[in-house]
C-alpha cells in the first residue's frame, strides 16, 4: 500500500447528514468567480470586434474640401461613403459650351427623378456655376467614367466633343454638367450628392444639405 493510499484510507468519512463545510463552499465560490471573470475578460475582445471601426463610422461623415486652390479647368476627386466624388472648377468657355448641348442630351433639364436634387436643377447642375460636384459613377452598371475634359475629338469620343466624361465600359457619354447623351447605355445623368458651399466659396462640404442632413 502506497503512502498516498494510506492517507486517503485514514481520512474520516463525511457524514451526509452534516451541513456542508463552510470553508469548502468558500473555495468553490471563489473558483467559480475567478473562472467567470476570466470568461468575461476573454469575451470582451470578441464582443468588441462587433463595434464599428473608426473608418466605418467615418464612411458616412461629411467631407470638407478646400477648393481655394482649384484652378479653372481642374478636377479633384474625393471619397464620400466609399464613392468617388468629382469637384471641378469649370472655365467660362466650358460653361458657355453647356448651353449648346441640349439637343444631344437625353435629359438636359434633369427632369428625371432620383439623381438631381432641387438645388441642382439648372443648366449647370450646381449651386455655383463654375463649381461642379458629382458622384463619379456611371448610372448604367456602376463603372467609373474617365474625365475627358478637353474639347475636341479623341479615341472613342464624338468629333464635336465639348469636354465631359466618357465611360469606357459600355460607351456612355456625359457632358461637363454630368448630363447623359442620347442613345447611350446609361439611363440617367450623373448623381449630384448633397453638398453646401461656404459663404466665401473656398470650401465645399460633401454630405450635407441646407438642413444639415445627408
Amino acid at each position: 500500500m502506497t503512502e498516498l493510499t494510506k492517507r486517503l484510507d485514514d481520512e474520516p468519512a463525511v457524514d451526509p447528514n452534516l451541513p456542508p463545510d463552510p470553508s469548502r463552499r468558500f473555495w468553490v465560490a471563489t473558483t467559480c468567480a475567478v473562472g467567470g471573470a476570466a470568461g468575461v475578460a476573454a469575451a470582451v475582445p470578441f464582443v468588441g470586434s462587433f463595434a464599428p471601426s473608426d473608418k466605418a463610422r467615418a464612411a458616412g461623415a461629411p467631407v470638407d474640401v478646400d477648393v481655394s486652390s482649384l484652378a479653372p479647368g481642374e478636377l479633384r476627386t474625393v471619397e464620400w461613403r466609399g464613392k468617388p466624388v468629382w469637384i471641378m472648377r469649370r472655365t467660362a468657355a466650358q460653361l458657355e459650351d453647356l448651353k449648346t448641348l441640349d439637343s444631344k442630351l437625353a435629359d438636359p433639364n434633369s427632369d428625371r427623378p432620383g439623381f438631381t436634387p432641387d438645388f441642382a436643377k439648372n443648366e449647370y447642375r450646381s449651386r455655383i456655376p463654375e463649381l461642379f460636384v458629382a458622384v463619379g459613377i456611371c448610372t448604367h452598371l456602376g463603372c467609373s467614367p474617365t474625365p475627358e475634359l478637353a474639347a475636341g475629338p479623341g479615341p472613342g469620343l464624338p468629333s464635336d466633343w465639348k469636354g465631359g466624361y466618357f465611360c469606357p465600359c459600355h460607351g456612355s457619354y456625359f457632358d461637363l454638367a454630368g448630363r447623359v447623351y442620347r442613345n447611350v447605355p446609361a439611363p440617367d445623368n450623373l448623381e449630384i450628392p448633397p453638398y453646401v458651399v461656404s459663404a466665401d466659396g473656398t470650401k465645399i462640404t460633401v454630405g450635407v444639405d441646407e438642413s444639415n442632413q445627408a
